[in-house]
């Protein structure tokens, strides 16, 4: 069974900690207002902020990227409005855990002192467990925050969405950064050994995880250097970080719909940045030139036929040639795309035809282009009289092709883009020689 974690098992938010302790651990801050790049919801005006200022904390789901204070403000909730603070993760917590932790704040509810539960990674938990909370959240036994790095919408159930406000915590800004290696050198009372475009790159690498940035601080503390480090000797010295990326999971999502909506508003290099995201943080390649196929119907198709081409081209040289060669076929694809002509309306005429296909069921044909392999259906009139569109002056009959009981629709139309404009001035010329009798 995981251990619970109560505000009688940690150090008061004020206490100092030793010069030992983690430099993360010593700079996590006092009180909301030391808590940096979330000042949207710790700010006067925030969500957070608001509370504190009634004293009074409704339950709240913090979404948030890893490394932005999740954590950190939970517990200074608790303190600000004098909560008892209790936290349990659910990678390591099971029923069992609640089940502990719902009983001791009954107990402590008893006599006046009200819980603030605290579950990391609350996403974690399934569904049943997530209806656990349920009851507890609603009678006020816990006043509940959970943590997620993903997207609650997705992975939360929606009684529990209901019940708790989603508060979403941004990625720190290079600003937010900044200011915690500032912290940092106070704390050390020394600057780090880099120098000022290091400095930058060292902010760059963390990605918006303060965390992380705290942890390779305290790396460079470390050590005894001879001269500032230059950006080479930073990245040669420091792991670097890999970029955040789940496949399966928001991310992902993101990320692809970046790509298309980059590559359908014609901006190439943006298109190939999004790309380029993906493949750097292991996305399967082979997903990529599905997505970007898709793409090549759904947003270019007919205004230039050869978008289609070169994606299939591209998956044929990736598949020759494996990775990192056939990565560049996949480049060459990407461009392709985003700098063609574009158009939608084979996309259009296809939702339209699936659906009038849906809703007029089994209409039959006309008889006259219908194939006759045997004589009875010769004698009951198959394919009689049916014009052979070849035999006609200009290669068209204008002869009608559809249902009898369904009035001829227009599902697709060309716009005037790329060889779209060809195809559409063929079908009005179609259309005046059908009105002139063929």
């Amino acid at each position: 069974m995981a251990d619970l974690f109560t505000d009688q098992d940690l150090a008061p938010a004020d206490a100092p900690l030793s010069d030992t302790a983690p430099l993360a651990d010593r700079l996590r801050p006092r009180a909301l207002a030391d808590v940096v790049g979330q000042e949207h919801l710790t700010g006067p005006e925030g969500a957070i902020g608001r509370m504190v200022g009634v004293g009074k904390l409704s339950s709240m789901i913090l979404w948030g990227p890893p490394g932005t204070g999740k954590t950190t403000i939970a517990r200074l909730l608790a303190d600000a409005v004098d909560l008892r603070f209790v936290a349990i993760s659910a990678v390591f917590s099971g029923v069992a855990d609640l089940k502990k932790a719902f009983a001791e704040a009954k107990e402590h509810a008893r006599i006046g002192k009200r819980t603030l539960l605290f579950v990391d990674e609350i996403h974690r938990f399934n569904r049943a467990q997530q209806d656990g909370f349920l009851p507890y959240v609603e009678n006020g036994t816990v006043t509940l925050i959970g943590a997620t790095t993903e997207n609650p919408s997705f992975e939360l159930n929606a009684a529990l969405l209901s019940r708790a406000q989603v508060l979403i915590l941004q990625r720190l800004g290079h600003e937010a950064l900044a200011t915690l290696l500032d912290r940092a050198e106070a704390v050390e009372g020394r600057p780090l050994p880099l120098t000022p475009p290091t400095r930058e790159a060292l902010i760059a690498s963390a990605d918006g995880d303060g965390r992380f940035l705290l942890n390779q601080a305290e790396t460079l503390f470390s050590v005894d250097l001879d001269a500032p480090l230059d950006p080479a000797g930073l990245s040669a010295f420091l792991q670097r970080r890999v970029a955040v990326y789940d496949k399966d999971r928001e991310g992902h999502y993101n990320l692809i719909s970046a790509l298309h909506k980059s590559i359908r508003g014609s901006d190439p290099q943006a298109a190939l940045y999004y790309l380029a995201r993906m493949l750097v943080a292991g996305e399967e390649p082979l997903y990529v030139l599905r997505r970007l196929t898709r793409m090549a119907s759904e947003d270019i198709g007919l205004a230039d036929s050869n978008a289609l081409v070169q994606c299939l081209a591209a998956k044929e040289a990736y598949d020759f040639l494996g990775s990192p060669e056939g990565e560049l076929a996949i480049v060459q694809a990407c461009l392709y795309l985003a700098t063609a002509p574009k158009s939608n309306a084979a996309y259009k005429a296809a939702g339209a035809a699936w659906r009038s296909a849906k809703e007029t069921g089994s209409l039959m044909p006309p008889q006259n282009i219908l194939n006759a392999p045997t004589r009875l259906m010769k004698d009951i009139g198959y394919g009689k009289g049916y014009a052979y569109d070849h035999d006609q002056p200009e290669g068209y009959s204008g002869a009608n092709y559809w249902p009898e009981d369904m009035a001829p629709q227009t599902f697709y139309t060309p716009t005037e883009r790329g060889m779209e404009k060809r195809i559409a001035e063929r079908m009005a010329w179609w259309r005046d020689l059908k009105e002139r009798g063929g």
